[in-house]
């Protein structure tokens, strides 16, 4: 079962039916969706994939999947997970656009890397970050990530693929607030 976790300002938490929409429109942010390294697709495409989060990937606790909220309002979406992408976990995060540029991602991140190390017990953990997206991949080097290979795309984009050790003493600093798993009420 995802659990809830906490830094200082955000409150990592299963998605609830009622966060459809923020949902939506996250997904449906083309920024968002060219920074994740995937196509824009239709609403309804999102929504479905809405509900088998709620659905199927809870109910069969496939992966962790969260909202992201911070003092109430939804500022983005995270996930760690087995992909095809990478030889191991894989740490998703996305942001709304106003959450950008505020040490959002950094706290985030920093976050998800202490739940990775210290619950789910992982070595390591891998990011795909768009060759582009020059913050995302700002914040990787700042945190310890080195660069493991590029992957080129059929259409010639290009992601980086990032590594971090979760036990690299890079992360998170001992200044910074741990992510610990709350329990579920």
């Amino acid at each position: 079962m995802t659990p809830i976790l906490r830094t200082d300002r955000l409150i990592l938490a299963p998605y609830r039916p009622e966060d459809e929409e923020v949902f939506v429109a996250l997904l449906g942010d083309e920024e968002v969706c060219r920074w994740m390294g995937q196509d824009r697709v239709p609403e309804e495409q999102i929504r479905v994939i809405f509900q088998a989060i709620l659905n199927e990937i809870y109910a069969k606790n496939m992966f962790d999947v969260w909202a992201v909220w911070s003092e109430g309002v939804y500022v983005g979406h995270a996930e760690i997970k087995k992909t095809g992408n990478v030889d191991g976990y894989e740490m998703i995060a996305a942001l709304v656009k106003e959450s950008r540029g505020r040490g959002v991602g950094n706290e985030l991140v920093r976050g998800l890397l202490r739940y990775a190390a210290d619950t789910l017990q992982l070595s390591e953990v891998y990011g795909m970050v768009g060759a582009e997206n020059a913050a995302s991949l700002a914040l990787g080097k700042k945190l310890g990530f080195t660069h493991v290979r590029d992957v080129v795309a059929d259409d010639g984009t290009v992601t980086k693929m990032l590594v971090l050790p979760t036990g690299d003493s890079r992360h998170p600093d001992p200044g910074a607030s741990p992510a610990a798993p709350v329990p579920v009420s």
